[in-house]
């Protein structure tokens, strides 16, 4: 279970679930419920059932927020963070509410756990890949993520037991390519962002060469990415690098995924981002089914 699984709920303020929640809904019954007619307000029980084996369970807070909003009550039987286990369907948590309440919370509530449950257990994997190669760095997502979902998909990152990078452009400071061509050199747009974002703020600069990560750093970088190196030239760049500015932060990044994670491990390299963190990754089949009055 991750360290940051006691903790990472509560660093969502009340009023951003609460809003998240009522979005959702709008978003999925903007006017009338016909169905809702069919069922009424009889108070039912529904279980929510975990039906992909060895999953990390994550979105607990959202799940919860959104059958709060409709006047449900949500009673777990994992912990975040928790392994399902093996079995080919789990019992997770048992929902209590009105019939039509639930049901209108189902979909919106399912989608937020199946797609956080589904990151947070990639993640896992991909950190325990990691540990099981000796390496002492940080794996990191990236801002590849769902419009309108971010908050949701970071939070995963951090049940799942990796670093979620920057949050969005507001966070730290990430000169890509494009940044510097339109300043005219590293240098320049190193010195830029400088002059606004501070010392309050740390600057990342990508470099597709051990040459640009040079400049970077003698410009000031605090981070310098190696980006889209092959493993031998990553290893020996970021080795060369370290050498040279000791205090500089290595980032290996693009063309990493799980089945070629170990090949990039360095003890050079201080932090891996990958956009698979986010970008086709597979979702946890959850389901919710109402229980039959005995």
């Amino acid at each position: 279970m991750s360290p940051h699984t006691h903790t990472a709920a509560n660093a969502i303020p009340p009023h951003t679930l609460t809003q998240l929640a009522r979005r959702w809904l709008a978003e999925d019954t903007p006017n009338f419920d016909p169905a809702g007619v069919c069922v009424g307000s009889r108070e039912v029980e529904a279980r929510l059932l975990c039906k992909t084996p060895n999953s990390i369970l994550a979105g607990r807070p959202f799940f919860t927020a959104v059958f709060t909003e409709v006047g449900c009550t949500v009673d777990w039987t994992y912990q975040e963070g928790a392994d399902i286990g093996p079995d080919a369907v789990t019992v997770t948590a048992v929902v209590r509410g009105p019939a039509r309440c639930l049901l209108l919370g189902e979909r919106p509530a399912l989608n937020c756990l199946a797609r956080a449950s589904g990151i947070a257990t990639r993640c896992s994997q991909l950190q325990a890949a990691a540990a099981a190669g000796g390496w002492h760095g940080e794996v990191a997502g990236t801002r590849k993520t769902t419009p309108g979902f971010r908050l949701v998909e970071k939070y995963a990152m951090l049940v799942g037991g990796v670093a979620m990078h920057r949050q969005d452009l507001s966070g730290m400071v990430m000169l890509k390519d494009n940044h510097v061509w339109a300043s005219g050199s590293i240098s320049e747009a190193v010195k830029a962002a400088r002059s606004v974002c501070g010392f309050s703020s740390k600057i990342e600069v990508e470099c597709c060469s051990a040459e640009q990560g040079r400049e970077a750093a003698a410009a000031g970088a605090d981070i310098v990415m190696l980006d889209n190196f092959k493993p031998q030239e990553l290893h020996a760049a970021a080795r060369s690098l370290k050498t040279e500015f000791p205090t500089v932060l290595i980032e290996s990044s693009g063309g990493i995924d799980p089945e070629n994670l170990s090949l990039y491990l360095s003890p050079h390299v201080d932090i891996i981002s990958l956009g698979c963190v986010t970008q086709g990754c597979p979702v946890v089949d959850f389901s919710l089914k109402v229980q039959k009055p005995e």
